[in-house]
């Protein structure tokens, strides 16, 4: 086996040793562990700051993706036009109704500029997304809009796990 640092074989002591036992070979070996060791703390620091917010923001973006990937290939669910920028927009706002900020009858593909120029196109929206999911599922998907939602940080890990693996699924 050949040393990290020097490069120079050596017969290591431990099955895992990557280092030999120079002294200059040990000061780089000692460095390296703490430079490991601090990123493995750094980044349990840095999930005990993140907030509720940090949680949702993440949650959104992978379920966006997740819904891009799902309706690739079909039309803007308003206009009906192939999107050159496709978008993951939603027919209740993910700000005004929590609770179904992340259900997939909810969120279609967009183009951007029904998306964004155009706040949604709610209304062409409407009309489309009742033949894509039918009458009776967009009836309970009004009902579920109107009742109030809190999201919880552990709900959101499992959010964005399933949505992740669901992306990977698609690739």
């Amino acid at each position: 086996m050949k040393c990290k640092h020097c490069k120079e074989p050596f017969n290591p002591v431990r099955f895992n040793q990557k280092f030999c036992l120079k002294d200059e070979c040990v000061r780089v070996w000692v460095e390296f562990e703490k430079t490991k060791q601090w990123t493995k703390r750094k980044a349990k620091m840095k999930a005990e700051l993140m907030t509720i917010q940090d949680y949702l923001k993440i949650a959104q973006q992978v379920f966006n993706k997740y819904i891009r990937l799902r309706d690739k290939g079909k039309p803007c669910i308003s206009c009906q036009t192939t999107p050159k920028k496709e978008n993951a927009g939603h027919y209740f706002s993910s700000g005004g109704h929590s609770n179904v900020r992340f259900d997939e009858d909810n969120v279609h593909l967009q183009c951007e500029a029904c998306n964004s120029f155009l706040s949604g196109n709610l209304i062409e929206y409407k009309r489309h997304l009742k033949t894509r999911i039918g009458h009776e599922n967009y009836i309970l998907l009004r009902q579920r809009a109107y009742a109030p939602k809190k999201w919880e940080i552990d709900e959101l890990k499992e959010l964005i796990e399933h949505y992740k693996q669901k992306v990977k699924d698609f690739k």
